[in-house]
């Protein structure tokens, strides 16, 4: 058996063709969903990216008990449980964030990986002397990134592109083998939208303000000019995206692959781009353009293609798909259900589904509503990390994080480890001022219109309760939310 899964990071469902949108240029997502099961109700579940890269491991949420973090010592990794069963599995990536603390002990859960530098903010090439950065560039990390930008003044040397070329090269070296698992993962097309000209001509307009292509995670307060052009930078880079998509197609078909490989299409989530007035994920609740994600799966044992399927699939679900595939069996602590009937036939996995991220807003979806729970206090606490890995994304827990350290009872989850029990940062206290929201997706998909439902409220208010429980959420998580547990 053999298996690909090639993930972009915050890939637009809105900007795809297979989902409706008319505008962007992207005929190999065209060509993808006409030899695939494209998935119209996939869901994120933990948010952001590395919290999402550790359900796509675990196939089981996180983020009621866990910012962004690393693997735990406890965690089922699926490619972990692939190469201890005699299948290879190699990573190769451009996504800096598994050079950063947060993010460090993802990539030996594999056989072996392949690194390619300079994406964003990546501390990559060291520039003693600041050089003039455009005022409207993403303020954090401008400074390394637009030195690093400076390495990629064509296209092959672009990150993408770098990623691509090693990803098709083990392909090459590798098709006529057997039990193999490859993740191709680039950062694109998360911002910055960076891309190459070529890209950008598909998408001429009129346009003399600043360089805007990465915007901050806030309001917006651009002209709606420069919103419009930023959308047109990110279509580019999504426009480069599918066509190195294309290149995977192409050597599936040259290698005669399709026969005998399943090929998973995926990402972490989406982006707001000016919609509901913002910019960007995380401070605001997970409105559709951010959860609602394309997923699109090709499955050689049913060979299904050009189908759409409208079970409710989340992140979770990917890890026992993969270890069903390979013929492993999955651990008792995933909470995701394998895809395979579910691509074959439209047969369901779950009536309802969380998710979120740590101290924001739990979110419940069902299929049709989404029920968005905040904090009933400003202060949104008690929240605590569990873990016993203290690094934040960029940084070891802080000194004074850890002076009120608990060690807490063993989790149904953690195989008996007791992890610590540290006070969290409020990092999402503002979810308390969006309130407590519900929508119809069926009838207003782009969540203009919160509904006043006290009997869908109750019904969701259960699954919420039902699959909290389910996760053995600390009993904190009940009390932030007003619930009673």
């Amino acid at each position: 058996m053999k298996a690909i899964m090639l993930m972009f990071d915050s890939l637009n469902r809105r900007m795809l063709p297979p989902y409706g949108c008319d505008w962007v240029h992207m005929p190999n997502f065209q060509r993808l969903a006409a030899r695939t099961a494209v998935f119209d109700n996939s869901y994120v579940g933990s948010m952001p990216c590395m919290p999402a890269r550790r359900e796509i491991h675990t196939g089981r949420y996180n983020f009621l008990h866990r910012s962004w973090g690393p693997m735990e010592p406890f965690d089922d990794s699926m490619p972990e449980l692939l190469k201890n069963n005699g299948v290879c599995t190699h990573l190769v990536t451009d996504h800096y964030h598994y050079w950063e603390d947060g993010g460090a002990t993802f990539h030996n859960r594999y056989s072996s990986y392949e690194f390619v530098r300079g994406q964003e903010g990546d501390s990559w090439k060291g520039v003693v002397e600041k050089i003039a950065v455009p005022e409207n560039i993403n303020p954090k990390w401008k400074q390394q990134d637009w030195v690093n930008r400076e390495c990629f003044n064509s296209e092959e040397k672009m990150p993408q592109a770098q990623t691509f070329t090693l990803g098709l090269e083990f392909l090459r070296r590798n098709h006529a083998s057997d039990n193999w698992f490859l993740t191709i993962e680039t950062f694109d097309p998360h911002e910055p939208y960076f891309s190459q000209q070529e890209y950008k001509d598909l998408y001429p307009h009129d346009y003399t303000g600043p360089v805007f292509d990465w915007p901050a995670y806030r309001q917006v307060t651009e002209t709606p000019e420069q919103v419009q052009h930023c959308r047109y930078e990110s279509a580019a880079l999504h426009s480069m995206c599918d066509a190195y998509l294309g290149k995977l197609l192409d050597t599936m078909d040259e290698l005669n692959m399709w026969d005998d490989t399943m090929l998973i299409v995926n990402t972490d989530h989406g982006f707001l781009l000016g919609e509901h007035d913002w910019w960007a994920k995380m401070v605001q609740p997970f409105y559709n353009e951010v959860a609602h994600t394309p997923l699109f799966i090709w499955d050689p044992r049913s060979a299904v293609q050009g189908e759409h399927r409208q079970s409710l699939v989340q992140t979770i679900d990917l890890a026992p798909t993969l270890l069903d595939y390979f013929g492993v069996a999955t651990p008792a602590d995933m909470q995701g259900v394998a895809l395979r009937e579910t691509i074959a036939h439209d047969t369901p996995v779950r009536e309802a589904g969380l998710l979120g991220i740590h101290g924001g807003h739990v979110n419940v979806i069902d299929g049709r509503y989404i029920y968005m729970r905040a904090p009933v206090s400003a202060e949104n606490e008690p929240l605590f990390e569990y873990t016993l890995m203290p690094t934040h994304m960029r940084s070891m827990f802080q000194v004074k994080e850890l002076q009120s350290i608990e060690l807490a009872e063993p989790f149904s989850w953690t195989k008996g480890c007791r992890t610590m029990k540290i006070p969290a940062r409020n990092a999402y206290s503002k979810s308390h001022n969006f309130g407590t929201l519900l929508f119809d997706q069926q009838n207003d998909y782009l969540q203009e219109h919160p509904l006043t439902d006290p009997e869908v409220e109750e019904r969701m208010v259960a699954h919420l309760i039902r699959l909290m429980h389910d996760s053995d959420a600390p009993a904190e998580q009940y009390e932030r939310l007003g619930l009673v547990g």
